[in-house]
């Protein structure tokens, strides 16, 4: 039986609820403070070290899920998964979804005239080994529009959600890439106070990439504490 961790109420470095530049939020926002449910057994234990048997083997290569490799450049992103100790954090599992090399995701509602890549689904999964590390291999995802305002475009990035030791412990997230103009003046990056937007940012990594196949970037995702990876609110994931 695994226990975790009670609400800990607002966090800094969390995404503001209500960001009128991310126009969504001006009709998704909680209008009223939150209640505070007690957690029941079912939501505070899980399978924690079965998630791999329950869930079937790791998706941790998005680029051979298909007949041919998918078309764009060819990355690998690991990293770590720490707890506000620093401590690595082993059985967590990490679901990867992400837009394909021209910024076109598979699903039905999206719009964007960039074309469908049939070799590539952008979804993936891993877990995390005995010392927290994770690793996983895709193509860098694309830029896109998104008609939250005139010219807005959403900068590259790859959408993370991780379980721990039980189903109520989900938490979302998203990272980009290092030098990407485009996270400056997107709203969504920046409802995420300056002081803690870096930490969304991955670290491009020789040692990570591999010679003659693919660039390397590291990602840590650290849990809660001073150092904490912002993490969404909701369960909008459409961008």
């Amino acid at each position: 039986m695994n226990i975790i961790s009670p609400y800990r109420g607002d966090d800094p470095a969390a995404p503001r609820l209500l960001h009128p530049d991310y126009r969504a939020t001006i009709t998704r926002a909680p209008s009223r403070p939150p209640l505070l449910i007690p957690q029941t057994l079912t939501e505070m234990t899980g399978p924690a070290a079965s998630w791999e048997r329950l869930m079937g083997p790791s998706l941790a290569d998005l680029t051979s899920q298909h007949r041919s490799p998918p078309l764009g450049q060819r990355i690998v992103v690991s990293g770590k998964v720490l707890d506000d100790r620093r401590r690595p954090v082993p059985n967590t599992v990490i679901e990867i979804w992400q837009a394909n090399a021209a910024g076109r995701y598979i699903h039905a509602k999206d719009d964007w005239d960039a074309p469908i890549d049939e070799n590539f689904t952008g979804a993936g999964r891993v877990i995390t080994d005995d010392e927290g590390h994770y690793r996983f291999v895709t193509i860098r995802p694309g830029a896109y529009p998104w008609g939250n305002h005139k010219n807005a475009w959403r900068p590259a990035h790859i959408h993370l959600s991780l379980l721990g030791p039980a189903f109520a412990t989900r938490l979302v997230t998203q990272f980009y890439f290092p030098d990407d103009p485009l996270i400056e003046i997107d709203p969504i990056a920046n409802s995420v106070p300056r002081m803690y937007r870096e930490r969304m940012v991955s670290r491009f990594d020789m040692e990570t990439t591999v010679a003659n196949w693919a660039l390397g970037y590291i990602f840590d995702i650290i849990l809660k504490g001073r150092g904490a990876t912002p993490f969404e609110e909701h369960d909008d994931h459409d961008h």
